[in-house]
């Protein structure tokens, strides 16, 4: 549910017609990736972990276009560590 939740962040993100409010549904989606992440650990389910990882490295290149690098780099190593 969480997955879900970051998903339904990152869409809006994107959509975002102004930068401060894009920036706000990023660490929407950066909170709800963290939960997703808990509530996976030590499942063997493959589909979620890499629905989990798509979405960071996902949430990476919107930071990136936001100019945002510092905070890209770090959601690309969490990303990087489930995938």
């Amino acid at each position: 549910m969480a997955l879900e939740l970051a998903n339904i962040y990152l869409e809006n993100a994107y959509n975002a017609r102004h930068p401060s409010i894009a920036l706000v549904l990023c660490h929407e989606t950066e909170a709800s990736l963290y939960h997703a992440k808990k509530a996976a650990r030590g499942t063997k389910n493959q589909a979620v972990i890499d629905g989990i990882a798509t979405a960071y490295m996902d949430l990476g290149k919107l930071l990136e276009t936001h100019k945002h690098g510092t905070e890209a780099q770090a959601i690309y190593k969490k990303g990087g560590k489930l995938g």
